[in-house]
């Protein structure tokens, strides 16, 4: 990839909805075009599309979502008849099935395959067509070593690239104190101690845990206010409907808030005074984490997966073990007395502008 040469790069996804990968994907894009390259990205659709048309980039939609084998034949040739018409330089597939179809649908195309290992798939032959790409991107350390210790992908294959932080919108000067102000003033929330957990509403994210804290904490805390920030996928409305039932056992109708999904993310990261990550699954890097830090809110985390290459103990947030409600309690205790001043650590760690320049030198070592 020589300096100035326009690449053309497809990116390779499920959906473009709510979530970190649609999320890093359609920063990438944007990226991608302000650096003169041609981005195209092709999903089942979503409420993402539109972002990336305006950004510049390009979508194409296909169905490389579904895990229908029957209908696998049929959407391979679709795929390939599509690839064959592009001719990018480089395929960047973020997802099994995509990856899959990408495999079979490449015969006889000339084109390098690079695949962005997200999370702690399941150790089996389905997962291993992540690590088969000429190139294999991993999003923290602990992913590195979970896919080097079950797959013994080399080592000269791996390119460790955390997502990256957007640093315009997660700056502490660019936030919007209006909505900010409309935002406290809707739930009430003036002069309250805010603890907030960001993310779909899943029983990945340990939720109860989360709401068994607070229950936990209030004994202490007489002014604590919990928010749980996120959509709810149509799959998940009897864990929802779970979670509300727990918060009326526990009385705590007037302390826990859900607030759905949220566009102005930043502006509730600033607002809360601490942000819990309560994951039971290691989360692959912690977007949310990062991005709460850098508008400088501490964070308590559960005690594995990429969190620990971004959580400094007792300087940005605490860590925690999984499920234990008690030392989450304590430590949105002790976080009352935690000042961060994060955006400087993100900003030399964690930045979009790094994973960016990372991305596309990976994209140089195999053109």
């Amino acid at each position: 990839m020589q300096k100035g040469k326009t690449v053309k790069i497809v990116q390779i996804l499920p959906e473009l909805n709510e979530g970190g990968v649609e999320r890093g994907t359609m920063e990438l894009s944007r990226e991608f075009v302000k650096r003169g390259h041609e981005s195209i990205v092709i999903s089942c659709g979503g409420r993402m599309v539109s972002i990336i048309k305006a950004d510049g980039g390009r979508h194409i939609k296909l169905d490389v979502c579904s895990k229908n084998p029957f209908a696998a034949l049929w959407r391979i040739y679709k795929l390939r008849k599509v690839l064959h018409e592009l001719k990018p330089d480089i395929v960047h597939v973020r997802s099994r099935v995509p990856a899959w179809l990408v495999y079979f649908a490449k015969r006889g195309l000339e084109f390098k395959i690079v695949s962005t290992v997200h999370g702690f798939n399941s150790v089996n032959f389905y997962s291993s067509i992540m690590t088969k790409a000429d190139a294999v991107i991993c999003v923290s350390n602990s992913i590195k070593v979970y896919i080097q210790e079950h797959y013994h992908t080399p080592e000269k294959n791996i390119t460790v690239i955390p997502r990256g932080i957007d640093l315009d919108k997660f700056n502490p000067q660019n936030i919007d104190h209006e909505f900010i102000s409309k935002f406290l003033q809707q739930y009430h929330l003036k002069n309250n101690f805010i603890i907030t957990t960001v993310g779909r509403i899943t029983q990945l994210k340990d939720i109860e845990t989360f709401i068994r804290a607070i229950a936990i904490a209030k004994e202490t805390m007489l002014d604590l206010q919990g928010l749980i920030v996120g959509g709810v996928n149509k799959d998940k409305q009897n864990y929802f409907d779970g979670l509300k039932q727990l918060i009326h056992e526990l009385k705590l109708e007037n302390e826990i808030i859900f607030t759905g999904s949220q566009n102005n993310v930043a502006e509730i990261y600033t607002l809360s005074n601490v942000v819990v990550s309560a994951s039971k699954k290691p989360e692959s890097f912690g977007r949310s984490v990062a991005e709460a830090i850098a508008m400088n809110t501490p964070v308590i985390a559960t005690n594995h997966g990429g969190v620990l290459d971004i959580i400094q103990e007792d300087i940005n947030g605490y860590l925690v073990n999984v499920g234990d409600a008690n030392e989450l309690a304590a430590k949105i205790i002790k976080s009352k007395d935690l000042k961060v001043d994060g955006y400087k650590y993100i900003k030399d760690n964690f930045s979009l502008e790094q994973m960016v320049e990372k991305t596309l030198k990976v994209y140089k070592g195999i053109l």
